[in-house]
């Protein structure tokens, strides 16, 4: 097939978005498909652009076997309101154009997690009349309404229009959990328009491993018990939560735990700043990193901070943050209500408390500090559970079967992978079904 995706966020860029489709265009080119990607130029997460690159009008480069089309937008960091929908408008007009100059494609696909790629996808698939396929891993504008970001007014009910509008131009929907396939059918979409392909481990990249000793000193750990949260430094995080705990932990003087914050955003500078004000010498930020230093990094931590602000609509969300840290045999604190919740206790790999809870973090960073073989065991579990149900190449797969279905506009035949195992007794069955079968089949898993 030639496969045409609309993206906002590609590599160099490393964020969950970006890292999700280039591990999926990778394997589809190695499948012997031809994947073109129209992105920005990368800029994230403070709207500059990357060493090595120029905001132009348009260019085009290959980014391991696929080939990259990069056009000019509107730069602004990822903070505020009105400068970001810019910076999103205007990539949907530039991307919409670009997808007319490239080859036609069999099959459009556009991700989110804003929803003017979404748009572009819808233009471009009327423009060059073929199939599209929507991936949603935000629900927006719902998201940026829950963190604050924007106030419900006239112009949130016009994007909430355009939303519904959105999902209804798609010949097919993918959600990246079951949580946001729920919420989208409560949004009306009908629930056989939707397949939910998960996020999944990239064992190729994440894999365990000795720890890196200069990683290590770089951040002055020591032998320290570190504790890190490792993403987009944003708003919705709600990583306030870390520095309450790490007064508590300085209180108590607990010196063999460290806190490690990894990455950027916009709320990573007001929460360094406050950091150094307290002296909390025991919070340590590293700031955006190069994508190949993530796997070595969190080779060299004990544990995996995962958390979000306590609110309603992020008990939908499926972070990505806890496959690589499975991946990585490292044991998770989980700071998420809803499915991921459910998916960690599932797994064994982790401990969860409620979102924004500082002593309840404070307990389980001092439970696994104290307790430092039941912690790595719980790694271990984790490593083994994730690899063996969200193998990133099997997904791969189920979504080329999936973008093959749609692209000869078969609906009856679209493939309905990956659902979640079936109990029967003592056992645990995962459940598949495929075109041309005559129903689905069972392959007894774990009991």
């Amino acid at each position: 097939m030639r496969i045409l995706l609309f993206s906002h966020y590609f590599p160099p860029e490393g964020n969950a978005p970006a890292s999700r489709l280039h591990a999926m265009a990778t394997r589809w080119v190695g499948a012997g498909h031809a994947v073109t990607v129209v992105t920005c130029v990368p800029n994230v997460p403070n709207g500059v652009v990357y060493d090595g690159y120029q905001n132009r009008l348009y260019q085009r480069e290959v980014v391991d076997g696929i080939d990259t089309v990069r056009v000019w937008t509107y730069l602004a960091a990822n903070k505020g309101t009105l400068l970001r929908i810019l910076n999103f408008v205007s990539y949907m007009l530039s991307a919409a154009f670009a997808g007319l100059l490239v080859g036609k494609p069999d099959v459009i696909v556009a991700t989110s997690p804003q929803f003017f790629c979404g748009w572009a996808g819808v233009i471009a698939s009327r423009l060059r009349r073929v199939p599209f396929v929507l991936e949603i891993r935000d629900l927006w504008p719902e998201s940026i309404v829950t963190v604050g970001a924007m106030r419900q007014s006239r112009l949130v009910a016009l994007l909430e229009w355009l939303e519904r509008k959105m999902y209804a131009a798609a010949d097919h929907i993918v959600a990246v959990g079951d949580g946001y396939r729920d919420e989208l059918c409560k949004r009306g979409v009908p629930a056989d328009k939707i397949t939910v392909i998960s996020n999944g481990v990239d064992s190729d990249v994440f894999h365990p491993q000795a720890p890196d000793p200069v990683l290590r000193q770089r951040w002055r750990l020591g032998d320290a018990f570190v504790c890190a949260y490792v993403g987009t430094v944003g708003m919705a995080s709600g990583l306030d939560v870390v520095l309450r705990a790490g007064r508590t932990l300085k209180t108590k003087g607990r010196d063999d735990i460290k806190l490690l914050i990894v990455g950027d955003g916009a709320a990573r500078a007001a929460l360094e700043r406050q950091a150094q004000e307290e002296g909390l010498d025991n919070v340590v930020f590293t700031g955006r990193l190069d994508k190949g230093l993530i796997a070595p990094l969190l080779a060299s931590l004990d544990a995996c901070l995962v958390h979000l602000m306590k609110r309603e609509l992020f008990t939908t969300v499926m972070p990505s943050k806890i496959f690589e840290a499975a991946a990585m045999a490292k044991p998770i604190i989980l700071g998420v209500r809803g499915h991921a919740a459910a998916l960690v206790a599932r797994a064994g790999c982790g401990v969860c408390i409620e979102p924004e809870n500082d002593a309840e973090l404070v307990g389980a960073v001092e439970q696994m500090a104290d307790a430092r073989p039941w912690a790595a065991d719980l790694g271990r579990r984790g490593h083994d559970f994730f690899v063996r149900h969200f193998d990133r190449g099997a997904l791969a797969r189920d979504y080329l079967d999936l973008l093959g279905a749609v692209s000869q506009r078969r609906p009856a035949d679209l493939p309905l992978p990956r659902v979640a195992p079936v109990e029967v007794g003592d056992h645990v069955f995962e459940v598949s079904s495929r075109p041309g079968m005559s129903g689905p089949s069972l392959r007894e898993g774990d009991t």
